[in-house]
């Protein structure tokens, strides 16, 4: 039996939202077992847990989005049953008196329409504005969660932002019809530690704007601790779809009973990085690298010629082997972009590459195919850079088959169960789908499949980003434990500082495009010389 959730309301109308006894089977698999959760209005509630526990297959119940999945229990929603209602009248619901902040945003946004038209789509079908007067709010919505020139992003296509950038038009197509209850799933997963603040405050300002009118109320899906500390007011704890303790937050935080709370507590990251030799060669090289885009320009020029972004100017930075390089900024300035020109998968305008004294571009045939096995990268976005049409196995094994073709199929799943449980993963797994797997979970997936080729050189952009705690602390320790073990070369990309500091040796910092400053990880951390480093720096503590 989980344990209740208590709330007390703003008014007497009673609860905003209550799960009683709530139970979600996925055939044989129980998701969520029995958790009871009440939730009051202009409340917030964070539910917390690993990867897997449960926390986005709750969150998806109360909407009735899960496919395949048998609901039993209650969840009222103001005094009304959802599991009762039409599904043409929960599309009434969605959207309008209940938003949701999706995972992953770019799965989640549609890639044919731009920011928006998906966001002003949902102002017209709720609130029956006008187009022009829908897609000003929508100007508006953009400019409040912190992305940059508004006016210009509106006109994006999904594929065209940064990860953060496109989280931030999630939230702001949630926000857009000034929802009664938000579910927010990882909301601040993808973003910097500014933006990260910026979006905290958003929600705070907004609950403050509506509560003598709706009182909008939160329930916080999340594995970044420090944001339930600053956000939530209560906290709910799963583990294996049960509700295990639950409290006001500092309540909890201070003195929690529960021992698998008491371990999510206790995992922060550990400076898990050990010196480099001064022997060690540099095994990717980069000087001066730029990286241009066409842009549109606006008007009738727009129509005979394309103007240039410049998203990478003059990048210089270094991997030696064995080597962790941390590259941190915020979202839209350049990491990305960087590192897959790094790669060798994103054109330079100009500058020099070169992986182990050799210009990438000289790499040609099967030196070429070589090149590919020793430099490898985790995506930010797990769900988009697994196949949905493949088994866990085929996925993980797929490079195995192209450049280990000497291996018999048994020497090939061998391998693939060892660098899956080395990740958390058991061999259960191998004949699942991306889609049956947390969004954690499917993390752990693509790092093993760049780790089954044991490369020189691996690129992690945002590695962690998807994983609660414990695991994350799990994952740092085997990515160190790899790279001392084959004298691995990391490229870093993360907005989390705390992880930087554990797991890089050297650290570059972006801004707009170019590294204003760079160096040993400890020294800047402890004495940063840019202003834009401090101001990360401050933003990670206080946020």
């Amino acid at each position: 039996m989980s344990e209740s959730v208590s709330a007390t309301p703003m008014n007497n109308e009673g609860p905003l939202l209550e799960l009683d006894h709530l139970r979600v089977t996925f055939g044989d698999s129980v998701a969520v077992n029995d958790v009871s959760l009440t939730i009051g209005r202009g409340e917030r509630v964070a539910l917390v847990g690993e990867s897997g526990s449960g926390k986005s297959v709750t969150a998806l119940s109360i909407l009735r989005l899960l496919n395949d999945a048998q609901t039993s229990g209650t969840i009222r929603f103001d005094g009304e049953d959802l599991l009762a209602k039409s599904e043409r009248e929960m599309r009434g619901l969605r959207g309008s008196d209940i938003a949701m902040i999706f995972q992953e945003p770019m799965t989640a946004l549609n890639p044919l329409y731009t920011i928006g038209e998906q966001i002003a789509e949902t102002i017209v079908l709720h609130d029956g504005v006008p187009a022009n007067a829908a897609r000003k709010r929508a100007v508006a919505l953009l400019e409040r969660t912190g992305i940059a020139e508004p006016g210009k992003r509106v006109n994006s296509y999904p594929h065209q932002l940064s990860g953060g950038q496109r989280q931030r038009a999630m939230i702001a197509m949630a926000l857009a019809c000034r929802p009664r209850l938000l579910l927010a799933d990882e909301p601040t997963t993808a973003l910097d530690v500014t933006i990260r603040a910026q979006i905290v405050e958003l929600l705070l300002e907004l609950q403050r704007d509506e509560a003598e009118k709706r009182g909008m109320a939160v329930l916080l899906i999340t594995h970044d601790l420090n944001l339930v500390r600053h956000f939530a007011q209560r906290v709910a704890v799963m583990e294996k779809g049960v509700l295990v303790e639950s409290g006001p937050v500092e309540t909890l935080f201070a003195s929690p009973q529960h021992p698998y709370t008491q371990r999510l507590l206790q995992s922060r990251p550990e400076r898990t990085a050990v010196p480099v030799l001064p022997i060690s060669p540099v095994l990717l090289d980069a000087r001066d690298v730029c990286v241009d885009f066409k842009t549109k320009l606006s008007g009738f020029a727009g129509w005979f010629r394309s103007g240039r972004f410049r998203a990478v100017a003059d990048a210089t930075v270094s991997v030696r082997q064995g080597e962790t390089l941390g590259i941190v900024g915020e979202s839209g300035s350049g990491k990305s972009t960087l590192a897959m020109a790094l790669l060798g998968l994103q054109r330079t305008a100009q500058g020099a590459i070169e992986f182990q004294g050799r210009a990438l571009g000289s790499y040609r045939g099967r030196d070429r195919t070589a090149l590919r096995s020793n430099m490898q990268v985790v995506f930010q976005d797990p769900f988009s850079s697994l196949s949905p049409r493949q088994t866990i196995e085929r996925i993980v094994g797929e490079g195995l088959a192209l450049h280990r073709p000497q291996l018999g199929a048994d020497a090939r799943r061998d391998k693939v169960i060892a660098v899956l449980r080395e990740v958390g993963i058991d061999r259960t797994a191998l004949h699942r789908y991306p889609h049956e797997f947390s969004g954690g979970q499917r993390q752990r997936i693509a790092i093993a499949r760049a780790l089954v080729l044991e490369p020189r050189i691996l690129i992690l952009d945002e590695p962690t980003s998807a994983l609660d705690v414990s695991i994350q602390q799990q994952v740092l320790k085997l990515l160190a434990g790899l790279q001392r073990k084959y004298n691995l070369g990391f490229v870093f990309i993360s907005h989390d500082l705390a992880v930087i500091g554990a797991m890089a040796h050297r650290v570059a910092v972006m801004q707009n495009g170019e590294v204003v400053e760079s160096g040993d990880v400890e020294r800047i951390f402890a004495e940063p010389a840019h202003p834009y480093t401090r101001k990360l720096l401050k933003a990670a503590y206080t946020s």
